[in-house]
């Protein structure tokens, strides 16, 4: 597999966002090269597996192979469920950010966020995957500080800040000041929970199975997270297989329904964040509330997610810029910046 060199004479350390559903990766002055999914394709013949193909390639695969072939999501909740798996795919994406030269280099640095959940089991489990793949050094850091720096957030001044980070398998909320997490919590809703959600309430009320790419695409048209004023909104077209005839069949699904099926993680994201705020020390809670609450990831995209969230805590809700980028963003700054160094573990 080939690919293009693309800065000739650059650095190629790398920031990596290893998603549950999307890998993004930032080349140290570069900015963001890669954004594919986390998605790996393995083909067995005679008994042995090798791989078929990673990211975008392996994605248009889920749910169309032949028996010999399996999509496997190696990551799962924001941590890895396959390590070795995640190792190939890990290699795969160090090599195409550094135009298939780490035969001839020596190992990058890596900086690889994490969910604040994470055990001491799967952090190590995510850095022996970066460095089988050829990492020279792998840092670790706190997907919402990542997210937090990368949304331009203050972290490294005496100020209270607070970021809702919603990515494919968790959702992260930290407070933050002084280049530290004041508060940190992560639970496993995310943008993989939603399009569950939505396949199975498909599956409910029209006996219509749907795989996760439909309730995928489902979720970005007219996925929403506050019920329609009246109580339909926009409908689509949805294609499935009928549970009762066993047939290819055709059904339209409404704005509304979708906001029912998401209603309790939708509640789930909101209590995280109430929570967050009653917990929070007195001059960090006055500091928010000033500033008010930023979020980040492609779950903060979810419709109308920013104004419940801003009704339920009295408080101004702002989607950052480049949401989908703000952990890659923050993570290569991290690398980069003396500034923000210390924020990492490992540096």
């Amino acid at each position: 597999m080939r690919f293009p060199r693309f800065f000739p004479g650059a650095s190629y350390d790398l920031a990596i966002d290893l998603g549950t559903v999307n890998t993004v990766v930032y080349l140290r002055d570069r900015g963001i090269v890669i954004s594919e999914p986390s998605v790996v394709a393995m083909e067995t013949i005679n008994g042995i597996s090798r791989v078929r193909a990673i990211g975008a390639e392996a994605k248009l695969m889920l749910g169309k192979t032949p028996d010999n072939v399996r999509t496997i999501r190696p990551m799962r909740d924001g941590v890895i469920a396959d390590i070795d798996v995640a190792e190939q795919m890990i290699k795969y994406f160090i090599d195409k950010a550094r135009g298939g030269s780490s035969r001839f280099l020596g190992g990058p640095e890596i900086a690889i966020s994490i969910p604040s959940s994470a055990t001491q089991v799967e952090r190590r489990a995510i850095q022996q995957a970066a460095t089988n793949a050829g990492a020279r050094k792998v840092y670790l850091i706190e997907e919402s500080m990542a997210a937090a720096i990368g949304a331009g957030l203050p972290v490294t001044e005496p100020l209270g800040a607070m970021v809702v980070d919603i990515g494919g398998g968790t959702t992260e909320v930290a407070i933050l000041s002084l280049r530290g997490l004041a508060y940190s919590a992560s639970i496993r809703v995310g943008g993989d929970r939603m399009d569950e959600a939505i396949a199975s309430g498909i599956r409910r009320k029209h006996n219509l199975m749907v795989g996760e790419a439909t309730a995928e695409r489902i979720k970005v048209e007219i996925g929403t997270a506050q019920m329609p004023e009246d109580g339909v909104g926009a409908v689509t077209k949805v294609r499935g297989r009928d549970l009762v005839k066993g047939m290819p069949s055709e059904v339209e699904v409404s704005q509304g329904e979708i906001a029912h099926s998401l209603a309790d993680l939708t509640a789930q994201i909101v209590e995280a964040a109430l929570s967050a705020l009653e917990k929070a020390e007195p001059e960090l809670a006055s500091d928010i509330y000033d500033q008010g609450i930023v979020m980040t990831g492609g779950g903060s995209l979810l419709t109308h997610l920013d104004q419940v969230l801003s009704k339920a805590t009295g408080l101004p809700v702002v989607v950052a810029e480049n949401a989908l980028m703000c952990v890659a963003n923050g993570a290569g700054r991290a690398l980069e910046d003396p500034v923000y160094r210390g924020v990492m573990t490992g540096a």
